[in-house]
């Protein structure tokens, strides 16, 4: 690790720290933390664009690196600021949180929202090493993680779109969402975001840290199992939808996309 790979990091760390705080400033003023979920998003798509303009490795594989990696960030971010933050109610599991801490909420809060800048930088790792990789110019394998990347980003858009269209209609209040991607997965906007990071995995091929790749899809899939995808997700649908999302449940997979299971009459 260099002076100026170092210095990388640190800028990151340094921005993704005053975008959270600015964050916290925001959900101070209007009680609403989901705001946190977008910094994010957006927070480890510049930090990969920036990697792709800074970085050390060869500049047709930063700006591959750079492009694909920073539009995912604007794309999801900007998607949960128009769909969870703007005009929307405070986010379920950050009411709950604010809830149990009382008059200490925005304390706790400025500690959770740092924290997140912890992990643009962690997540950022991935991009960060397969751009200041100098042991090869642009490969095979980089168009490979490419079009991995451009696809899980098609196909989490398009789950998102199918959900938005699928809610916006009155008529299934109370109803799970089947259509398009939905009917071959529960969670498939989760799946596609995992396998974005392995993209990264991809580009990084051959680089002397290459494992620090891995951390990407490892770390996803912790948290989208353990923490806060999957199981919140789940509870609170049951929660609303009941007997129907239960149904949902026993037919169709719950990460990786599959054919629905035919219910016994």
């Amino acid at each position: 690790m260099t002076d100026a790979t170092t210095i990388q990091l640190q800028s990151v760390l340094t921005m993704a720290g005053l975008a959270m705080f600015l964050g916290w400033l925001y959900q101070a003023r209007h009680r609403e933390a989901s705001v946190v979920d977008a910094i994010w998003a957006l927070g480890i798509g510049s930090a990969i664009a920036f990697y792709g303009l800074e970085g050390a490795g060869d500049p047709a594989r930063r700006a591959l690196v750079g492009a694909t990696g920073g539009y995912w960030g604007f794309r999801l971010g900007t998607y949960l600021l128009r769909h969870r933050v703007i005009g929307k109610p405070e986010d379920a599991r950050y009411r709950k949180l604010r809830e149990m801490w009382g008059p200490v909420a925005n304390r706790n809060f400025f500690f959770f929202f740092q924290f997140q800048a912890v992990l643009v930088l962690l997540f950022s790792l991935p991009a960060w090493v397969a751009c200041n990789d100098m042991s090869r110019g642009l490969s095979v394998t980089d168009w490979i993680g490419a079009a991995v990347a451009i696809g899980a980003i098609g196909g989490e858009s398009l789950a998102d779109r199918q959900l938005t269209r699928f809610r916006a209609n009155p008529a299934n209040k109370g109803k799970t969402c089947r259509d398009g991607l939905w009917r071959y997965s529960r969670h498939p906007n989760y799946f596609f975001e995992w396998l974005h990071w392995f993209s990264y995995v991809i580009y990084g091929i051959g680089a002397a840290n290459w494992w620090v790749t891995l951390l990407g899809p490892v770390l996803m899939f912790w948290f989208l199992y353990k923490i806060t995808g999957i199981p919140w997700t789940e509870e609170q649908a049951i929660k609303s939808r009941g007997d129907d999302y239960r149904a949902y449940q026993r037919e169709t997979s719950m990460f990786i996309p599959w054919f629905p299971k035919i219910p016994r009459a």
